[in-house]
């Protein structure tokens, strides 16, 4: 680990991060050697060799930490979906997207593991997590409401969305079990079940629903 759990974090003579990456990676590793809730902005900052002060030029709170640079990904992911050429079928796309948006070379990989375990099973993350897996969908929505004429926020959009992200998050869950798993394996196999029983998707519900027949 990067940080032992009594003494100073920083080793003497450390230069300070200069990077978010490294202060990422230092928080990571007291979060998960003292956990979430124990460690302090001060604790980071401390270990990282900066300033609170320079610490939130590079994060507006703890918890964005966690979430590392998920919005420059989410930027990316909007890319690529904007990206798509229009004979690409639906589900071809949103499997080629959700999978490169999870690509991560395998120096990271450790450190996503990590991240991953704080953002799925930390309470205190959830109401943070609602808010970016929300904007995550909203990128999903958005596509599929391109490709079936349906707007953003109705049902068929919401539902295929929705379900991707809990798709995904299966995958994760199971990677996190057991760590002789690849990532990018348990993702796709994840995305074929999911995307198994694939048509055309159903019309939107539309009108009051059917009276029904007297006995």
């Amino acid at each position: 680990m990067l940080v032992s759990p009594g003494g100073p974090a920083r080793a003497t003579g450390r230069p300070p991060v200069t990077s978010r990456t490294e202060l990422e990676h230092i928080a990571l590793a007291l979060f998960c050697e003292r956990g979430f809730e124990s460690t302090t902005v001060k604790d980071i900052a401390r270990g990282a060799g900066i300033s609170r002060r320079t610490f939130f030029r590079y994060y507006a709170s703890k918890n964005d930490v966690a979430w590392g640079d998920f919005d420059e990904h989410l930027a990316g992911f909007q890319a690529r979906f904007d990206a798509v050429p229009p004979e690409v079928p639906t589900e071809t796309a949103l499997r080629e997207c959700i999978l490169a948006f999870n690509d991560f070379s395998d120096d990271e990989l450790p450190w996503l593991r990590q991240r991953m375990a704080l953002l799925l099973r930390v309470s205190a993350l959830q109401a943070h997590s609602a808010l970016r897996y929300a904007a995550w969908c909203d990128i999903v929505a958005s596509f599929v409401a391109r490709r079936t004429g349906h707007a953003p926020q109705t049902l068929v959009p919401q539902v295929l969305a929705r379900s991707a992200l809990g798709t995904a998050v299966a995958a994760y869950e199971r990677w996190l079990e057991d760590d002789t798993t690849q990532l990018r394996e348990m993702l796709d196999a994840a995305l074929s079940i999911w995307l198994r029983p694939w048509t055309s998707p159903p019309a939107e519900p539309t009108g009051a629903p059917p009276a029904r027949e007297e006995r």
